[in-house]
């Protein structure tokens, strides 16, 4: 449900780079671009990871629609999933002020000075205050699958992307999408499995494409998450397997055989899977894009098999 890596995603939160200085706080010759109030309202709202953060949240918004909740019930969930998302990504670029700033990041605006990273910290607390009782409102099982899902995403900027359970995250997040958006109905009926399984694996994927591209620099920071350690070549490699795992999954998880709309999302989460990871070499975003794709394919044929629980 997470993604703050960016694209999580797509980076986030690991240790810091060496110095005196402590995780978050900016050298003192940051440039200060942008430091009127206008600049850093709009870096703050850069800083939030606004890509991945929209997509979870409409991600989660269809689902909710998807699923029969209602106007306003659908309304509560995605402002549910929207402050978790803006919390995580805060956390990000708060966190990760020192390492960007050292590393010449451009586009990292609690790094180089547009708006000050306790300033960024101080947003994340707030969207992090509002995302409790508003997932909690969604009903106290679906609040608490939600907030897990976003305490992993915390737990990824500050600790985990540097290790090698840096996917969990986002299989945790992913997964939990979909079952939050179920236990959100009348009666809180249980998510069915290949929902959340499907989740779970294009979580895996989204961390494995989010990452490639920025393997070699988060490498020289000191970051060894899995990606990292697979390398470039082997997580191009891996990265077709979820997302045609989460596209079979949905395929061939409901009950009855395998419909028209099955098939032919399988052959174009195919090729999409396939492609994104080929033409990397080409556009380093090539990957992501892939992914992106399936997950589009993925959402339109979960949909049509019904998101709610059962």
């Amino acid at each position: 449900m997470d993604a703050t890596d960016s694209v999580s995603p797509a980076g986030t939160g690991a240790a810091g780079a060496a110095g005196t200085q402590p995780i978050g706080a900016v050298p003192a010759g940051a440039n200060p671009a942008g430091a009127g109030r206008r600049g850093r309202v709009v870096g703050l709202a850069l800083a939030c990871h606004p890509g991945p953060a929209l997509a979870v949240t409409a991600l989660g918004c269809a689902l909710a629609l998807g699923s029969g909740l209602g106007g306003s019930r659908s309304a509560l969930v995605t402002a549910a999933v929207l402050t978790g998302q803006l919390s995580a990504g805060w956390c990000n670029d708060a966190y990760d002020a020192r390492r960007d700033a050292d590393a010449g990041r451009r586009g990292k605006p609690a790094a180089d000075g547009t708006v000050e990273a306790r300033a960024v910290w101080a947003a994340a607390t707030v969207a992090l205050a509002l995302c409790v009782p508003l997932s909690l409102a969604c009903g106290a099982l679906a609040g608490a699958v939600h907030l897990a899902a976003v305490t992993a995403a915390w737990l990824y900027n500050l600790r985990l992307k540097a290790t090698a359970l840096s996917w969990l995250p986002y299989v945790a997040g992913f997964g939990a999408l979909p079952a939050a958006v179920a236990l959100s109905l009348p009666g809180g009926p249980w998510p069915r499995w290949w929902t959340v399984a499907a989740g779970a694996l294009l979580g895996f994927a989204a961390h494995l494409a989010d990452t490639l591209p920025d393997i070699a620099a988060d490498r020289a920071a000191g970051i060894r998450g899995l990606p990292h350690r697979l390398g470039a070549r082997g997580t191009r490699l891996l990265l077709p397997a979820p997302l045609l795992g989460a596209t079979a999954v949905l395929a061939f998880g409901p009950p009855g055989p395998v419909d028209a709309g099955g098939a032919a999302a399988l052959v174009l989460a195919g090729a999409a899977a396939l492609a994104g990871p080929a033409l990397g070499r080409l556009w380093h975003k090539a990957a992501l894009a892939g992914a992106v794709a399936v997950a589009a394919v993925d959402l339109t044929l979960l949909l049509a098999r019904g998101a709610a629980g059962s």
